[in-house]
């Protein structure tokens, strides 16, 4: 009977994970290839590892704008049969792919008549302004004439992003394909939406075949003698021959690329694998940003979540703070610009709330899905203040702070208003209707909030870690607001946070765990969940000194640390799954938050931990990139971290890790008022004996910066100074 009832139960919680989850990403088989992925603007490129879109198995292939797919099949045959592949590389500013190739043996009515490996076939790509470019370079290394045909095959569906994550619809809109001369193919779909969208297909020079879905050069190539067949694809953009150069617009697509990163701290370092960590992390960021009308924005991920994140583009920018503001400043004016100013509960949107997401597919234009302009975080509302306080701290740009002032009172009328539905001064949440996402933190899976016996929390929900940033954002502000004449409101607002932390304090902290809660549910009963969320509480200062130590150990300690990193959930919960996407995995930025604030209260030897798990971690990561998440095993001697088969890669809080673990690292604190740069605690781990800091930016003067390790202590050298700046070492317990 005993039996019976455990698979009753664990039936239950399978048809649970089937009903809860509507916008859950399947796994349903293995990449049959490598995937790699490019990115400009509002569009990017999936493409296996050939060069290839939609020819194997397992991959979310595709050309994509604006939520919506242009190009389901890109495939390369050689007289109608696969090339062999040789490599395939990115460019290590992300700039193109560049993938070689070689014939296979070639037979014509059973005679061989063209041996393996006697053409070195190139397909370059890249992608700029909405369009995708191709170069198919061929050179014969063989002693006779090569007589051959090349094929591209190539179709679409036009398929709305969450159709390719998984979501089923009855209906679609309707396509249409066409032949526009001899190079030139256009396919159509009109969506239900009663949007036009065309994708402009152009090939050059003119294919010896050409239809709707096929386009056949036949080669003739003379020992050693080179060719050039070249292909574009355009989202939206008529067909225009003379837009679609391949080399001018490879050049000007570097130029730009180089040219968004002046300005920018550099930094190199005594480890050569550590530089690559942080040339591929930097080239990922760079990528991922979009020109936006409000500024620079780092969108979330490639390819699920490339779009406007509130929560992500948040502590993107957060992280990236120190050595580059001006995202920050793109961040808030262009999330301050989508601000809800009214109710609507199929949106979750509230006044003052702050956006979660934006998608712009057909899907949600038809609200088949809710996230056309989403609100349902309940976290990206303080985290937008508390950005924005440290923004006017680290840059004290006054003027930026002024044009979004009357956002953040917004926002905080929120915080203490709708975002505290019964009172209890705690921010809470509960979605509107049952479209929207059922956990509204950054662990926003079905089941990630749950009680110690694995139930699930019911009602309006708060999380500690909101009620952190609620603390930090609020002291941030009343200092901004001080700063800007404003005394009456910077003295409520510090009172405010005063008080939300002793409330914190009697209603979250759990004896028995030696940590905090993860989580109230409506009933105002404490979810007393071993977390990581507990050690982004450390980050917002919030906690007591002698509590903050108490949830640092734990943190530290095996069933938490795997010796890669903090597992969002501690082993033996009754959730724990170290393969889940948020009860067991490691997460690089929630590590990196946790490093922050591990470096507050002044544990610099257990950033040193979480900084050199990180560091290993990615020496065994493709392309030395940090996964949006990877799997919460124990490590083990001789063998790398297991990976997460759907993480997104590149995905923005993760690129931008290494960057804050060097920050925690370092101590690095900036005094734009007193024109002061301040390393407290600095402490470098083993594998770093040396770091380097370029333009290190404070107002209009840079410094640059020679930092080494001396054991547990470093020394800091001045190399060259341009303006009035000053910068110490602060050695404090």
């Amino acid at each position: 009977m005993a039996e019976a009832v455990t698979q009753i139960i664990q039936d239950s919680r399978a048809v649970e994970l089937v009903i809860e989850q509507p916008f859950y990403i399947p796994m349903t088989g293995p990449a049959a290839r490598p995937r790699r992925s490019l990115k400009h603007d509002d569009t990017f490129i999936v493409l296996d590892s050939h060069g290839d879109i939609g020819a194997s198995a397992g991959g979310p292939d595709g050309l994509f704008n604006a939520d919506t797919r242009y190009l389901a099949k890109l495939q390369l045959v050689f007289e109608d049969v696969q090339p062999l592949l040789l490599g395939s590389n990115l460019r290590d500013d992300n700039s193109s792919l560049t993938v070689d190739l070689t014939n296979s043996d070639i037979y014509r009515q059973g005679r061989l008549v063209l041996e393996k490996d006697m053409l070195h076939i190139v397909r370059t790509i890249f992608l700029w302004r909405g369009t995708a470019y191709q170069r198919i370079g061929l050179q014969n290394h063989g002693d006779r004439r090569a007589s051959f045909d090349v094929t591209l095959l190539f179709d679409n569906d036009f398929a709305d992003l969450f159709e390719v994550r998984g979501e089923k619809r009855q209906r679609r809109g309707v396509g249409t394909a066409r032949l526009l001369g001899p190079a030139d193919v256009a396919l159509e779909y009109r969506g239900l939406d009663d949007t036009a969208r065309a994708t402009a297909l152009h090939f050059d020079p003119r294919p010896s075949r050409l239809s709707v879905n096929a386009a056949t050069w036949h080669c003739e190539l003379a020992p050693h003698q080179t060719g050039s067949l070249f292909a574009s694809v355009s989202c939206n953009t008529p067909s225009d021959p003379k837009l679609k150069k391949f080399f001018p617009g490879l050049l000007a697509h570097r130029r730009e690329m180089r040219g968004s990163t002046l300005g920018c701290t550099s930094i190199e370092t005594s480890n050569n694998i550590f530089n690559e960590v942080l040339c591929r992390s930097m080239a990922d960021l760079n990528m991922l940003m979009t020109e936006t009308p409000q500024g620079r924005y780092p969108y979330a991920g490639i390819p699920w979540y490339s779009t406007t994140f509130g929560r992500d583009g948040l502590i993107t920018a957060l992280q990236m703070l120190w050595l580059d503001p001006r995202v920050a400043r793109g961040v808030l004016r262009r999330l301050a610009h989508y601000q809800a100013n009214a109710v609507d509960p199929l949106n979750d949107a509230e006044p003052g709330k702050i956006l979660h997401e934006m998608r712009g597919g057909e899907m949600a234009a038809l609200r088949e899905v809710p996230f056309a302009q989403y609100y349902g975080s309940v976290d990206s509302t303080p985290l937008f203040v508390l950005l924005a306080g440290l923004y006017g701290e680290r840059t004290g740009d006054h003027e930026t702070l002024e044009e979004l002032w009357p956002a953040l009172e917004a926002a905080l009328r929120w915080v203490d208003g709708p975002g505290d539905p019964d009172g209890d001064g705690f921010v809470e949440y509960q979605r509107a209707t049952d479209q929207g996402l059922r956990n509204q933190g950054w662990k926003d899976s079905y089941d990630a909030i749950f009680h110690a016996g694995g139930s699930l929390a019911e009602g309006n929900i708060a999380l500690a870690e909101v009620q952190g940033y609620v603390f930090a954002g609020k002291r941030l502000a009343a200092r901004c607001a001080q700063r800007l004449g404003r005394r009456e409101i910077a003295q409520r607002l510090e009172l405010e946070a005063h008080q939300l932390a002793h409330r914190f304090e009697d209603a979250f902290w759990c004896e028995e765990l030696g940590t905090y809660a993860l989580a109230l549910d409506g009933d105002k009963k404490a979810c007393a969940v071993r977390s990581s969320n507990a050690g982004h509480l450390l980050f917002s200062g919030m906690i007591r000194h002698d509590r903050a130590r108490r949830v640092a150990g734990d943190l530290l300690r095996p069933h938490f640390f795997t010796g890669w990193g903090i597992r969002t959930i501690a082993l033996g919960e009754t959730r724990y799954n170290p393969m889940s996407y948020h009860n067991g995995s490691i997460w690089p930025h929630d590590n990196a938050l946790i490093a922050l604030g591990l470096a507050r209260y002044g544990l610099k030897h257990s950033v040193e931990h979480v900084f050199k798990g990180l560091f290993d971690a990615a020496t065994y990561m493709d392309l030395r990139r940090l996964p949006e998440l990877f799997c919460g095993f124990r490590r083990e001697k001789h063998r790398g971290p297991t990976l997460y088969p759907v993480a997104c890669a590149p995905q923005a809080w993760a690129s931008a890790t290494p960057f804050t673990l060097l920050e925690a690292s370092l101590g690095l604190e900036f005094d734009a008022e007193r024109s002061e740069i301040r390393l407290r605690n600095p402490r470098l781990p083993a594998f770093l004996n040396e770091v380097i800091l370029r333009e290190l930016q404070l107002g209009s003067s840079t410094i640059d910066l020679r930092i080494r390790r001396h054991g547990d202590d470093v020394s800091m050298e001045v190399l060259r100074r341009r303006g009035e700046i000053q910068v110490s070492i602060v050695l404090a317990r």
